[in-house]
């Protein structure tokens, strides 16, 4: 008997190491031959753990199970239950996803390579390698791939500047410093499909002749660093690193300024993560001052299934400039929350009331946040709002890394903005004089709004337009968002207590 059981860090804070103990017991008290294959996620973490067994080629799911839903599953020959789910991706959350970059995720063993390659892995570098590196970035850049972390720049066309660039040495730099709030889509590709991450820098090294290649984990994913290492280590086994290209993984202190490239790239040199002014761009200069290609977990995920299916297949998804798929992180007081990987141009509402279901707590969806701590809070009235680069931009918001969190008609977001400003005040690495003082005298001028001052809202306006021109990075020049959206689109959750001061 086969049974499929995630090992995703989701999945283990849930049960699922216990819920595998139960399984192995069970079957060697019955007598029974069981072979349990640990997977990723399937990204419905409410299901999770979810337990699935192939039957006529199609897989069926039991969840969320329990340890003491086990003995049930062998008496009912893992057939009648009450928490069969029936065929997995019959389930609607699923079944609506367009599943490209995370394809494999919760299907196969991660640390698997026979089953990367049987389910498509290796197509994408093995046509590369037949490839002429201007040939690559063009096809890259045909597939209109932009940034996934967050900045949305173009993939083909950063690749392009290393490629041209003049230098003894290229590197490929990964950026899985995943630190926004309500984002796990790294995680969950480097627990459930390393390999993936490997081709994706694999090819990215002969696009740009790179021979050194270097993955950046924050020390707080465990679970992914132990998974990915055992992946490298696999993956120099089999010849696919280390003859001409090879990565090396790095695990930082969980500084949130890292998640900047250039403070990143200061990190890895044993420097202070600190941003760098701007230029030379990392593409010139970037790690050892050498020319650098820095993308982010998903950015170079998504480039094996470009090179295997083609530019035109992945572009035919999309909308407008946002080109492709983009998995988005649903997250907060959300009924189904996890990770859902779709065409950009869904709407909010779509996602969130069709999709998800609305709000764990059974109250209506007051707003959500997307784009991490720093991004917009969006209210049901932009609902309609497609998820696209442009689009949300257009709306006063950001589609960042694409982690978007739920709040229900409780919640606060006048004390949201101030949280936002607050973790923006703790966490600037000071480089930069209005993200590092602007983000305090942000915080206290929101307590005087609290407070019933009726001349600080305007002296925020002025302060959030200041830091906005005035930052290196995202950290500073984002920081208006969460508090001008709060401010516009909430206005009672500070009147509130305006009128109760006077």
């Amino acid at each position: 008997m086969t049974l499929y059981l995630p090992k995703d860090s989701a999945a283990l804070a849930l049960g699922a190491d216990e819920v595998a103990a139960a399984l192995t017991r069970e079957a060697s008290a019955r007598g029974v031959a069981l072979r349990l294959i640990r997977t990723g996620s399937r990204g419905m973490v409410w299901l999770e753990p979810l337990l699935e067994i192939e039957r006529d080629g199609v897989r069926h799911g039991f969840g969320p199970l329990e340890v003491s839903d086990v003995t049930n599953l062998f008496e009912n020959r893992f057939r009648h239950h009450p928490k069969a789910l029936g065929p997995v991706e019959a389930i609607p959350f699923l079944a609506r996803q367009t599943r490209l970059t995370f394809a494999r995720c919760g299907v196969i063993d991660p640390l698997d390579l026979d089953a990367y390659r049987a389910h498509g892995g290796l197509r994408g570098l093995e046509r590369a390698r037949d490839m002429a590196p201007a040939e690559i970035v063009a096809e890259v850049t045909a597939s209109g791939l932009r940034g996934r972390g967050g900045a949305g720049f173009p993939t083909g066309i950063k690749w392009k500047t290393v490629l041209e660039a003049e230098g003894p040495q290229k590197h490929i730099v990964c950026n899985a410093d995943e630190g926004d709030s309500g984002t796990f889509a790294d995680r969950m590709l480097m627990e459930g499909d390393p390999f993936c991450l490997i081709e994706g820098m694999a090819i990215a090294g002969l696009a740009v002749g790179a021979s050194r290649g270097h993955v950046y984990c924050r020390s707080e994913y465990p679970h992914a660093i132990r998974t990915f290492g055992a992946a490298l280590d696999v993956s120099r086994g089999a010849g696919l690193l280390g003859r001409g290209f090879d990565i090396e993984l790095r695990v930082g202190a969980g500084s949130y300024v890292c998640g900047e490239e250039t403070a990143l790239l200061n990190s890895m040199e044993g420097k202070r993560g600190t941003v760098r002014a701007k230029p030379p761009l990392p593409a010139h200069k970037g790690f050892m001052g050498r020319p650098t290609v820095v993308n982010n977990v998903i950015s170079l995920a998504s480039v094996p299934v470009i090179l295997a299916e083609g530019a035109e297949v992945y572009k035919s998804f999309g909308l407008g400039r946002s080109l492709g798929t983009v998995p988005l992180q649903i997250a907060g007081n959300v009924k189904h929350g996890g990770l859902f990987e779709a065409a950009f141009g869904m709407t909010i509402r779509e996602l969130i009331e069709d999709v998800c279901g609305g709000t764990a707590s059974g109250r209506p969806v007051k707003a959500v946040q997307i784009g991490g701590p720093l991004g917009a809070y969006f209210p049901v009235s932009l609902f309609d709002t497609p998820l696209g680069y442009e689009e949300c931009d257009a709306a006063g918001g950001l589609i960042g890394h694409a982690g978007i969190v739920v709040f229900d008609d409780s919640a606060d977001m006048g004390r949201m903005a101030r949280f936002a400003m607050e973790f923006c005040a703790v966490e600037s690495c000071g480089t930069c004089t209005p993200c590092r003082i602007g983000a305090v005298r942000g915080m206290e001028t929101i307590d005087r709004i609290l407070a019933g001052d009726p001349a600080a809202p305007a002296i925020l306006a002025d302060l959030c337009e200041t830091m906005r021109d005035g930052s290196l990075c995202a950290l500073g020049g984002f920081t208006p968002y969460p508090v001008e959206s709060a401010l516009r689109h909430f206005p009672e959750d500070f009147m509130a207590r305006q009128e109760a001061a006077e």
